[in-house]
């Protein structure tokens, strides 16, 4: 299948997805590859630049629960003057301004639903941009260590929880404690002695109750933060290795694992459920015994008549609205355990700082030849274990050097030096006597290009894709790219040539059309400096040589470093250097290396008798 086959609902799709793209961000991201040094991330440094604003709403919030709380005051204020004494103009009068504080709450309860609502959008795209901003920044090692799972998580479950808080749960809990202390405020204010028989007999059963569901909530959700972790990462793997799951029939098998980690979700899930469901009534048995009190000895007081019947139903309603909060409250906990998981995985990911970096004072790489020297490399993945051991190697400007060697050499690892994916553990790598971790890292990589084994390519169009190193090129240069990497029959070919969509990774493309248009991306930059992986190992014999033909176009005039999976490959390049347990071994042209009678010579005929030579 051809690039040629898009179904026109899909092209029409992405149309309709470009029309309706957002604008720009109005500010520049900030995007620096120097060490970070930042403090630890924590919902307090998160909203303190945004506190003007936190406080204009916080105002908002005080002002409507003070409309909402007037109703009960006002109750007894009706019943004591205007219904015992049959005063209807005091009951008229307490009546209005009943209604006006019902109109206001109402007024204030939308303006801070809006206000806040903004606010918390906002603050949930500063978060995304500045945990995508930081993936971004972080190096290869990151990633060769941490399950890409994992990450996405950060990206879903945990920042859809901190948006809970931020947009919901940080109200509603200003909102139910400002309540709180209105109302005991006012409990105190219509009777002390009453007021000290809830506050006395019924916060400490409420307070212990609450300490005991911290302790264990705080537990159980920190592991269904971890349990939902692993089921996103299997669920990932299981995504992106589908192919090797058809072609293995592992579906059953991979259901059987997912439907494990989905029992320990489960598991986790009803734990978190189990202390919810111990709390909750708890605390509503705590309110029916507060309230059964207050009508007690309320009642005892009233006959005695030290309270008047506006004062005890006030009472008994500010009690419901004494309890409502924390009831409420106890539902925001919910959210807030979630919300601060969260905050410590959002904290963890971002306390990675990359292991490449540019070093203060580092300068713009000036435009070079292409000469690459590694002097005394040694690199190490893990301490103590090293890939490369004492490797010297120049690379003169212009010339083609191919890495040969068995898997697990050390080939791949020296491209990465070279490319600065990696620092060596020891020893240096320079471009024409620039030590590589001197020079600014947009600088290098506009001189220094990659091709690898796989081309990635992403969702758009082939314009999309090939000006992802250039996004200044002209469309002259894009078609004359196009034409030298030999791309003109595909483009001439397909009824909207550049314009064309490439779905997810470039599926509808052929081996060889994902690899031409990866090389032609890697000349548009017109790079210096040329690492490739080798790129014809898996195409088949048209594809190779169109892939070969195109190479010889790329790697005109241009220093390269090939990893070479083929001989032919090697053969073809101005030096070979034979890898082997982390050192080069071997270093000459084809013809010297076989005549030597050394490694080479021994891959050289072994590759020769499979090949019918």
């Amino acid at each position: 299948m051809t690039v040629a086959d898009v179904p026109p609902r899909v092209t029409a799709t992405l149309e309709e997805l470009l029309a309706n793209e957002p604008e720009p961000l109005d500010r520049p991201v900030d995007f620096s590859h120097a060490p970070t040094g930042r403090t630890r991330f924590t919902l307090r440094t998160f909203l303190r630049p945004h506190r003007l604003a936190l406080a204009g709403g916080a105002l908002l919030v005080v002002l409507e629960t003070l409309a909402l709380q007037a109703g009960p005051l006002l109750t007894q204020r009706g019943i004591d003057h205007g219904v015992i004494p049959q005063d209807k103009g005091a009951l008229l009068i307490a009546g209005g301004l009943y209604v006006v504080a019902v109109v206001a709450s109402v007024v204030l309860m939308r303006m801070r639903i809006a206000f806040t609502g903004r606010l918390g959008q906002s603050l949930v795209k500063r978060l995304r941009v500045m945990v995508f901003t930081h993936i971004q920044r972080l190096s290869q090692a990151f990633f060769t260590e941490e399950r890409v799972g994992r990450v996405l998580t950060r990206m879903t479950s945990d920042i859809e929880a901190l948006t809970l808080l931020l947009q919901d749960g940080i109200v509603n809990l200003l909102v139910q404690g400002l309540t709180l202390a209105v109302v005991v405020t006012v409990l105190f204010t219509l009777d002390a002695e009453l007021a000290l028989v809830v506050v006395l007999g019924i916060v400490p059963l409420m307070a212990a109750l609450t300490l005991w569901f911290r302790k264990r909530s705080d537990t159980a959700y920190a592991v269904e933060r971890e349990r939902l972790a692993d089921v996103l990462t299997d669920l990932q793997e299981n995504l992106s290795g589908t192919r090797v799951v058809t072609a293995f029939s592992r579906g059953e098998r991979n259901t059987v694992t997912h439907r494990a980690f989905l029992g320990r979700l489960r598991a986790a899930k009803i734990e978190v459920g189990r202390v919810a469901a111990t709390y909750g009534p708890g605390v509503d048995a705590v309110g029916a015994l507060g309230e059964a009190l207050v009508l007690v000895i309320g009642g005892r007081m009233l006959l005695r008549g030290e309270l008047t019947l506006g004062e005890l139903t006030a009472f008994v309603l500010y009690l419901t609205a004494f309890f409502a909060p924390i009831q409420q409250l106890v539902n925001l906990y919910n959210s807030y355990q979630a919300g601060r998981a969260a905050v410590r995985k959002i904290d963890e990911l971002l306390s990675h700082e990359p292991t490449v970096v540019e070093r203060p004072g580092a300068h713009e790489l000036p435009p070079v030849a292409g000469r690459v020297v590694l002097e005394g490399v040694r690199h190490e993945y893990r301490p103590g274990t090293p890939v490369l051991q004492d490797v010297d190697l120049v690379v003169e400007a212009g010339e083609t050097i191919a890495l040969v060697g068995p898997t697990g050499a050390g080939k791949s690892t020296l491209a990465k030096l070279i490319t600065r994916t990696y620092d060596p553990t020891a020893g240096r790598v320079t471009v024409d006597g620039h030590d590589l971790r001197d020079v600014t890292l947009p600088s290098l990589r506009r001189q220094v290009g990659v091709v690898p084994q796989e081309p990635f390519l992403f969702t758009g169009t082939i314009r999309d894709n090939l000006l992802l190193g250039r996004s200044d090129a002209t469309d002259d240069e894009v078609r004359e790219a196009c034409e030298l990497i030999g791309l003109r029959d595909l483009m001439d070919g397909l009824p909207l040539g550049l314009d064309t969509p490439v779905l997810e990774r470039g599926v509808a493309l052929s081996s060889g059309e994902r690899q031409l248009i990866a090389l032609a991306r890697a000349l548009l930059p017109r790079p210096r400096v040329l690492v490739l992986d080798e790129a014809t190992s898996n195409l088949d014999l048209a594809s190779e040589a169109a892939v070969e033909r195109a190479f010889d176009v790329l790697l005109e005039g241009r220093t390269a470093v090939i990893i070479a999976h083929r001989l032919s490959t090697a053969m073809r390049a101005d030096r070979v250097a034979v890898v082997a347990d982390g050192r080069v071994v071997e270093l000459g042209t084809h013809d010297e290396l076989v005549a030597a009678g050394g490694v080479y010579a021994q891959m050289y005929a072994t590759w020769m008798s499979h090949a019918g030579g």
